[in-house]
């Protein structure tokens, strides 16, 4: 479905002014987390019932109010069954009547696609919506399920969700009697995981910890079978945190909750598979890559949370010191020429080279990429998933690429000397191309690409920049502590700050003493001494030596000198960095 600005749609019907919708837009920056039609009406610029008739209207579909008496459900369905309280009052959804496997409903939110799959699942039913304002719904909710609520109680399905949101909490391994003989080892019939991952508890769960790993800023989530139990790590600023895990029976039904989710095949269990899941939460949409492995023990599950609004995909916003930002900002905006980020997996070199786009990013440029796989949409590029298994390589797009007039290329990794190739092809024929490598540091991408057998005379008039990066943990701003350097010289680095910082831990950055991270960062540009050496196969001390004398500083100083400013610990640099 395509994009709704709802903003243009009430411009449309004059209900609000350019004006008005530009006041929001800016008040929206300031409150993150509101969307654009919360503030809008929160403001006073339009009637909640107003918005939510333009947007039912462009939806197609129906409005009901309170006042009508629309939003009465049918008493004689059981529905409050259906849809417990807890999904109706936290997502807004109402169910108004089951006619066989179609459930009529109404919600505030037609656009929230996770909680209307959440609702397929969990009601097994195909959904007719109808769209109401948030007031209207909510006092429908509270007026249908207030007066059933105590005997809801009684015949379980409240206490089940509170038992096992409880376990979750605690981490206490809680069995049902009809449970006891099922483990994680157990081998349920393929309808039988189906419904089981349709259950209100696991699609509550799965939920619950998706949203808890955003909210913690997770990067990936972690789901891992034992003997005798099952594990949930997140990891957060590169950091793996174990979080109290559910019951262990609970992992056959939590993965194949994920693997439906995912669009994968819930019957494969031998064999590895990757998959995606979109979710629309708040005011964002977070794509998680979802991968599965068999182990001794079950399928272990690794979601990658890919959080385009948590990460400022800016330049400015990385950390790099201001020389070399100069020195990177002059090396984009080169007509040609070869751009490198090294460094090892999690270093977010992937963040860099979008960042990269964005800072060149010009409706008169056709900027191209080929990725494995592709992590984040800009709006404006032409985006290539690399599929291997049919012939789709990074050599094979580039090729294709070539024909498809590019001023831009981004690469997500050389490989081979094949890709490579291109790359330099590309390059010298007038294109800037921007790539990853694999390697400890910037002078050594030279000497790497020379060894997998790319010609130096060819390298000499492509290579235009090598950036090589680490991520370090951020100090959290709120309980750092600050102690007496006393001249204190760090591998051969004399810190010149009488104080600097250390660790400590509060509830803001949940005890752990850090919150977020930054790139600290060796960036080598390369120049007419530097192409002279390449064009003599210099080694890789030569080429070090001449790239200090220009002014380069290695990881370890660019660490240090982030330990001077007070934002990162001395620690954190020499755990990252080598001396």
């Amino acid at each position: 479905m395509a994009r709704v600005r709802i903003g243009e749609l009430l411009i449309k019907q004059g209900l609000i002014t350019e004006s008005q919708l530009q006041d929001a837009l800016n008040l929206q920056k300031q409150q993150k987390g509101k969307r654009i039609g919360e503030i809008l009406i929160q403001s006073g610029a339009v009637k909640e019932e107003d918005f939510a008739v333009v947007l039912g209207s462009h939806l197609s579909l129906p409005f009901a109010s309170y006042a009508s008496g629309l939003l009465k459900p049918k008493s004689d369905q059981n529905l409050e069954r259906l849809v417990n309280f807890d999904f109706a009052r936290k997502n807004l959804v109402l169910p108004l009547n089951k006619n066989l496997h179609s459930l009529t409903c109404a919600i505030f939110d037609p656009l929230d696609y996770f909680v209307l799959d959440n609702l397929k699942i969990l009601t097994g039913c195909d959904l007719n919506l109808v769209i109401a304002t948030k007031t209207d719904i909510s006092k429908a909710i509270t007026e249908f399920y207030v007066t059933g609520r105590e005997a809801r109680e009684k015949v379980g399905g409240s206490i089940l969700d509170q038992t096992l949101q409880q376990s979750y909490v605690e981490g206490e391994r809680v069995v049902k009697p009809e449970e006891k003989s099922i483990t994680a080892d157990s081998e349920l019939s393929i309808d039988s995981l189906i419904a089981k991952a349709g259950e209100a508890p696991v699609i509550k769960l799965v939920d619950l910890v998706i949203r808890q790993a955003i909210d913690e800023r997770a990067s990936d989530i972690h789901i891992e079978p034992f003997k005798d139990r099952l594990e949930i790590r997140y990891r957060i600023d590169g950091i793996l945190y174990q979080i109290p895990p559910p019951a262990a029976h609970l992992h056959l039904p939590i993965v194949s909750r994920i693997k439906i989710l995912a669009k994968m095949d819930i019957a494969e269990k031998r064999l590895p598979q990757d998959g995606t899941i979109s979710a629309k939460l708040e005011d964002r949409v977070v794509d998680l890559r979802v991968s599965t492995i068999p182990t001794v023990h079950g399928e272990k599950v690794v979601l990658r949370l890919l959080d385009k609004g948590a990460v400022k995909l800016d330049l400015v916003n990385l950390g790099y010191e201001s020389k070399d930002m100069e020195f990177i900002r002059k090396a984009l905006h080169s007509s040609y020429g070869l751009f490198f980020v090294t460094g090892p997996t999690g270093s977010g070199k992937s963040t860099t080279l979008y960042a990269c786009l964005n800072e060149i990013f010009d409706p008169s440029l056709n900027i191209m990429t080929c990725e494995d796989p592709v992590e984040f949409k800009i709006d404006g590029v032409n985006q290539v998933g690399i599929r291997p298994e049919i012939g789709l390589t990074f050599a094979t797009a580039l090729r294709a690429f070539l024909r498809q007039d590019p001023d831009v290329i981004m690469v997500g990794e050389v490989r081979d000397l094949d890709t490579a190739q291109i790359c330099l092809r590309a390059a010298l024929t007038g294109h800037l191309v921007l790539s990853t490598l694999h390697t400890n540091d910037a002078p050594s991408a030279v000497t790497r690409l020379i060894d997998i057998g790319v010609p130096h005379y060819l390298l000499t008039p492509s290579l235009v920049m090598v950036v090589a990066q680490r991520l370090a943990r951020r100090l959290c701003p709120n309980c750092k502590e600050p102690y007496e350097a006393n001249g204190l010289t760090v591998g051969g680095y004399k810190i010149k700050n009488d104080l600097i910082y250390r660790a400590k831990g509060c509830d803001e950055c949940s005890h752990t003493g850090y919150k977020g991270r930054l790139v600290i960062s060796e960036v080598m540009p390369v120049n007419d001494d530097m192409r002279n050496l390449i064009s003599r196969s210099a080694s890789y001390n030569e080429i070090k030596d001449a790239a200090r004398r220009n002014g380069m500083d290695t990881l370890f100083e660019s660490g240090m000198k982030r330990v001077e400013s007070g934002v990162c610990s001395v620690d954190e640099i020499l755990g990252v960095t080598t001396i």
